[in-house]
């Protein structure tokens, strides 16, 4: 295989690279996971789209990339994670996070409110039975 990081998009219109990470998969991207969770910034991007499915049927290699998005100030990074990464995750994977997700619906900052994390928070909540 060529090197792994050929397959990081250098754009968010570039959905050939993007595409060759999702055909490559895992663990051939175990590598360049962090900079794959970086284009989930904006879910209005392209390659975000692409990227997303992908990196939610990893299982737990992904925890600490959520964590790492977790304990950003990147709100809207944040709302992404919980839409498309964490619904996908197995519950058990997702145990870990239980703590800071009730902590968004229960007590988000005003911003993490207006970015609708406190909604986002609940709903994988709900989809885990856990409310």
């Amino acid at each position: 295989m060529h090197d792994v990081h050929q397959l990081i998009p250098r754009g968010k219109q570039d959905l050939d690279r993007a595409r060759a990470a999702v055909a490559a998969g895992y663990p051939a991207v175990a590598p360049i996971l962090p900079e794959l969770t970086a284009w989930l910034q904006d879910g209005n991007w392209p390659v975000a789209h692409i990227l997303a499915p992908l990196l939610g049927s990893i299982g737990a290699p992904m925890a600490p990339h959520v964590w790492d998005v977790l304990k950003s100030d990147d709100d809207v990074w944040k709302y992404w994670i919980l839409s498309w990464i964490m619904p996908s995750l197995p519950e058990q994977v997702v145990l870990q996070f239980r703590p800071e997700l009730e902590r968004l619906c229960r007590s988000p900052t005003e911003n993490e409110r207006r970015e609708e994390l406190d909604q986002q928070a609940r709903d994988v909540l709900a989809g885990f039975g856990w409310i």
